[in-house]
């Protein structure tokens, strides 16, 4: 070993690579034959890595596979192993693993490269010398005992996206759905115009129409769920193709217990493995929901920011909060820049989709799909931006936004959608006409109803009341 390197041997030969690296000589050459994007695997994924490899590790040492046959470990070496891959899992060796996304498609860069890491710090762990070249704790032999990267790599990506869904995105949508039920209570009567087409149209109140973006959100929660729920079954006990060659036969169960009830999500073998190994229909089925979610976020957004335009040649019906100067030549611009900001997540995670459903369709043929690490980067991704997109803009948005009451009711009475409301009174063609003069002449449909004596004045009160149009009649 020199200052800055050591030398490594694989079965294709010798490797230079970083002196205390605590990955090998296969996590090496990936390193120098992917150097395409400068993307690692995200950190979700790095961490579901250690807990698959614990769990595997778990399993075989209930087997009794670890510490029995001729490379057997001895009760403490399958402590530190068990050590080594918690560590792996709580992140604190995140920066061992430098190899691209866009690698070997199975993953089986990564999934060696977790293997390397995990028995060289076992080795550490253990009192042993991680720079000797026979390891007594295998990357192959040990760490990766009973598995294959095809049924172990989309295991982690599972683990991953499943985590992930429930731990960010989930309470991040509940929270701005909690806080926009409170401002459709809070705002429950104050009314306003309607607007159907960017036209007007009959009234409402400020609340109802808040309240409809909430529940636009709260069924993101249900969709959000049901991604998770898409992502259940784990494909650890397939190992190469599907038949579980060199496993035991209850190492998927035991695996997929052994998570579930460590995480605490009911994660399940796989009721197919050909199926769980060679194709990523649940990913796309989870995509496919999150999409959905960011088409309903990227609405949110975009109808707080026309509700918000102005302030005084738009329709400024809510304040939204000013956060930062909005232009570089018009002094006191502000503009609404988190609803963009917003749109452009939900802009991301739609486009993100396409990768995932071409990938899904286009990767998995015969026994293995060969674009597993795009699309577990991918998905991560998109849960990721949409969980801390949809935080700040809850934080800095949603809790601050006020209702411009006077805006709001000003608008009503202007309206020429009122005259709806005469529709039982006098039908339909005549309260065209009106709307029309109205129009015309520039006045309000009262004005115009008042001077044709159209209907009594009491009873025209009461018809053109915003109160009585908000509700079944």
């Amino acid at each position: 070993m020199s200052d800055a390197y050591r030398v490594e041997v694989d079965s294709m030969g010798e490797v230079r690579l970083p002196r205390l690296a605590y990955y090998g000589a296969q996590t090496q050459r990936a390193v120098e034959n992917f150097p395409i994007s400068g993307q690692t695997l995200p950190a979700e994924l790095i961490h579901a890595l250690g807990w698959v490899k614990w769990a595997a590790a778990r399993a075989n040492a209930e087997l009794g596979r670890l510490t029995t046959g001729p490379r057997a470990l001895t009760p403490s070496q399958v402590e530190a192993l068990l050590q080594a891959c918690r560590e792996v899992a709580e992140g604190k060796f995140d920066d061992q693993f430098p190899v691209d996304v866009y690698q070997t498609g199975s993953g089986t860069s990564s999934n060696m490269n977790a293997n390397e890491v995990i028995a060289n710090r076992a080795i550490e762990l253990s009192g042993g010398d991680r720079f000797q070249a026979e390891k007594p704790i295998h990357p192959n032999d040990h760490v990766n005992m009973g598995q294959s990267t095809n049924d172990m790599f989309p295991t982690a990506i599972h683990v991953a996206v499943a985590l992930a869904i429930r731990d960010q995105l989930i309470p991040a949508l509940r929270e701005a759905v909690q806080v926009l039920q409170e401002k459709a209570r809070a705002w429950a009567d104050i009314i306003k115009i309607g607007r159907t087409h960017l036209a007007d149209a009959t009234p409402l109140t400020l609340g109802q129409e808040i309240s409809g973006l909430a529940r636009m959100l709260e069924l993101g929660v249900e969709r959000a769920e049901r991604a998770l729920q898409a992502v259940m079954e784990l494909p650890a006990g397939g190992t190469a193709v599907g038949t579980g060659i060199n496993t035991h036969p209850e190492f998927g169960k035991r695996v997929a217990e052994i998570l579930a009830q460590e995480l605490g999500v009911p994660f399940r073998e796989a009721a197919n493995h050909f199926e769980a190994n060679a194709q990523r229909d649940g990913l796309v089925e989870c995509h496919g929901l999150l999409r959905t979610v960011a088409v309903s976020v990227f609405n949110v957004a975009n109808n707080l920011r026309w509700l918000g335009s102005g302030p005084r040649c738009g329709f400024y019906e809510v304040i939204l909060p000013d956060l930062q100067p909005g232009s570089s030549i018009m002094p006191g611009k502000v503009n609404p820049v988190l609803c963009e900001s917003l749109m452009q997540v939900a802009a991301r995670v739609i486009g993100n989709d396409a990768t995932i459903t071409f990938a899904g369709a286009s990767g998995g043929q015969f026994q293995l799909n060969i674009m597993m690490p795009v699309m577990g980067a991918t998905v991560l991704e998109s849960i990721r931006l949409l969980s801390r997109g949809l935080r700040v803009f809850t934080e800095k948005v949603l809790r601050g936004m006020e209702a411009n009451r006077q805006a709001c009711e000003a608008a009503v009475e202007k309206s020429l959608a009122l005259v709806t409301s005469l529709n039982p009174y006098i039908g339909y063609q005549r309260a065209a006409a009106i709307a029309k003069e109205a129009f015309r002449t520039g006045k309000t449909v009262r004005q115009v109803c008042l001077e044709q004596n159209v209907l009594p004045p009491e009873q025209l009160e009461e018809a053109l009341d915003p109160k009585n149009m908000l509700h079944p009649r």
